[in-house]
């Protein structure tokens, strides 16, 4: 099970909120000063009970209307005063507030692209998407709201006791008797609801999970007519979201019952008790309706904690959620590293070599048989390398440890003679260029995706890597290079999207290019124009291209053979299929189901190679 779905253990609904204080520090002379305000506005509501005692005791007793509308007058400024006063407050939090959110969401944005890959491939993209915006979007109303008024109401119940027992302490008494009580309530209100507050939250995030995939993956579920089964997996969903939700309203409706009763009954008790007194002269009229208006005015603040405990718990575990992802730990910077780094080796300028790596995924059991075992090869300056293997053999991961987006958990890899693992990330990253097999594009122009790879490049590398890649079809576009692709690039077919892609990965002309079976998705056709095309840019690179078939792997000097994780062989084309029975079976395979024919008569005599290459000028050091 994903962490996200981890129950809280030992947790302090106040040391989570606490963690928001550095967000909130840049806005505190704001927050305090709106709670101040909301602590004025909300005492000037108890002052009113005592300005009706007043007029009892006073102006009615003594049958002077004059003295009535006076105070009457005087209700209707403290009124005034009072919603004047909460407007100001709700004025000043809103901007401030606002920003605190934003400013959480760009560092979670910021940090999701810093985290390694390792992390992206475990967590479902559901649950990051509601971290950045229903979690957060409590966390801001938490900070407008119930922060505020946990202050406000505490500190206005505690003023008002303060007058109730100040105005007859035996009443005062009785409405006290309901406190420890309610705390016990509050207690175990506290540690349900944040039980079921983070379950409601994980599975909104598993249900953003699904609607995402949906939209994705429209064309399979159409395709294939699944849309009964995808809308009952969402329905199922749906349904345990709901029964959460409907717990959680359980909770709320019991502890709001019991906070209202508990508190009313107290007061009917007073009621009783004060008319008693009233009767016996013992208390003015006046000062039994200032101590029950007194008391009427609390029931708010009392009855709120209720509800603001609730809010309180569910911003609580939005923010361990928020913090669960920015406690990862980022990919480290390594310029501390880089500055003990040895000095480039002019030698060795465009070497790649592997040397004894080793590769186990993070979340690998001790023990287990690694992806890749005791890598070592040596890709000489201005070579290209071409990586065969069966499916599942790790080619896809052996060409990702080159950019490091997964870390060789033993051995080393170097480039131009340094080791990948000393460089800074930014400079290696650089050095490196990739274009994956799964072409991913950007909701962005053409010409905004294919400059991904390169910083700075400009109009003339832009045409030029869309020459290499063949993609001349984007002058064709509605509006050309500058046309919108849309989300995922689904507007554009599967080898148009792979085009694109491979001119990302040449348009900033790499020393090192890891091209991970970037033509896969074209017509043969395509394929030979593409093929034709990259030789001239290979010339000018270090690069390894994993290929599944022959065609591409025609366009490498040497061929090395990927076998459970270890390299088994490594020799041209054709002493590979002279040597390697693995290998002339794996290209038989592919010959087949390429070009339609037998496997016997897959691979002509190489003085017919020619029937395999595009009919282009030999390339000067190209073994074939």
């Amino acid at each position: 099970m994903p962490e996200e779905h981890a129950e809280p253990k030992d947790r302090s609904t106040v040391r989570s909120l606490l963690r928001l204080w550095p967000y909130v520090k840049p806005v505190r002379k704001r927050l305090f000063g709106a709670a101040l305000i909301a602590i004025v506005a909300s005492c000037i509501g108890l002052v009113i009970p005592l300005v009706l005692k007043w007029i009892v005791d006073g102006p009615v007793a003594g049958r002077d209307p004059g003295g009535v509308w006076l105070g009457a007058l005087y209700l209707l400024l403290l009124g005034l005063a009072e919603a004047a006063l909460f407007g100001v407050r709700r004025w000043m939090v809103a901007r401030p507030l606002a920003g605190v959110e934003a400013a959480m969401r760009a560092d979670l944005y910021r940090h999701l692209q810093r985290l390694p890959v390792a992390f992206h491939d475990r967590w479902p993209s559901g649950q990051l998407l509601s971290r950045g915006t229903t979690d957060l979007m409590l966390v801001r109303m938490f900070l407008a709201f119930p922060l505020t008024f946990l202050l406000v109401n505490g500190t206005t119940i505690l003023i008002g006791f303060i007058i109730l027992l100040m105005q007859q302490w035996t009443l005062g008494l009785v409405l006290l008797a309901p406190v420890v009580p309610m705390v016990i309530l509050c207690s175990v209100f506290e540690t349900k609801y944040s039980l079921v507050a983070r379950k409601a939250q994980d599975q909104v995030g598993d249900l953003t999970t699904v609607v995402e995939e949906s939209v994705l993956g429209i064309r399979i579920i159409k395709g294939f007519g699944r849309h009964r089964s995808q809308a009952l997996a969402f329905r199922a969903l749906s349904q345990r979201l709901r029964s959460t939700e409907l717990g959680k309203a359980r909770l709320l409706a019991g502890i709001w019952a019991a906070i209202t009763t508990i508190p009313e009954l107290a007061i009917g008790a007073a009621l009783v008790l004060g008319t008693v007194q009233v009767a016996d002269d013992g208390l003015s009229a006046g000062t039994l309706v200032a101590f029950l208006s007194t008391a009427l005015a609390l029931r708010w603040p009392i009855e709120s904690i209720g509800f603001l405990l609730a809010m309180s718990q569910e911003s609580a575990t939005a923010t361990e959620r928020f913090f669960e992802v920015m406690d990862v730990a980022e990919e480290e910077d390594d310029t501390a590293a880089a500055d003990g780094r040895a000095p480039k080796d002019a030698a060795r300028q465009g070497e790649m070599v592997f040397e004894g790596v080793e590769f186990r995924y993070p979340d690998a059991e001790a023990g287990s048989v690694p992806v890749l075992s005791r890598i070592d090869l040596r890709i000489r300056p201005g070579e290209t390398m071409a990586l065969v293997g069966a499916t599942g053999s790790g080619k896809t991961t052996l060409t990702a440890l080159v950019p490091r987006l997964h870390e060789a958990t033993a051995g080393r890899i170097t480039l131009d003679g340094r080791d990948i693992a000393a460089m800074p990330r930014k400079e290696l990253r650089e050095l490196v260029s990739m274009a994956f097999e799964e072409p991913t594009l950007f909701s962005a122009s053409v010409g905004e995706n294919v400059l991904m790879g390169a910083e700075g490049a400009g109009e003339e590398e832009l045409r030029r890597a869309l020459a290499v890649a063949q993609a001349d079809f984007v002058y064709d576009l509605p509006e050309g290079i500058g046309t919108q692709v849309g989300e995922q690039g689904l507007s554009l077919s599967g080898g148009q999207r792979q085009r694109l892609a491979l001119a990302r990965a040449v348009v900033g002309r790499p020393r090192f290019l890891v091209l991970d079976d970037p033509l896969s998705a074209l017509d043969v056709h395509t394929e030979a124009l593409v093929e034709a095309a990259l030789r001239q840019v290979l010339e000018e690179t270090t690069a390894i291209v994993v290929a599944h078939r022959p065609s591409t792997v025609m366009l490498a000097d040497r061929v090395a053979l990927l076998s459970e994780g270890r390299i088994t062989a490594v020799g041209t084309h054709q002493e590979l299929l002279r040597d390697s029975a693995e290998y002339a079976w794996l290209m038989s395979g592919a010959t087949s189901a390429q070009e339609g024919a037998f496997a016997e008569d897959a691979f002509p005599d190489p003085s017919d190679e020619d029937r395999l290459v595009p009919d282009v000028p030999a390339e000067k050091g190209r073994t074939r």
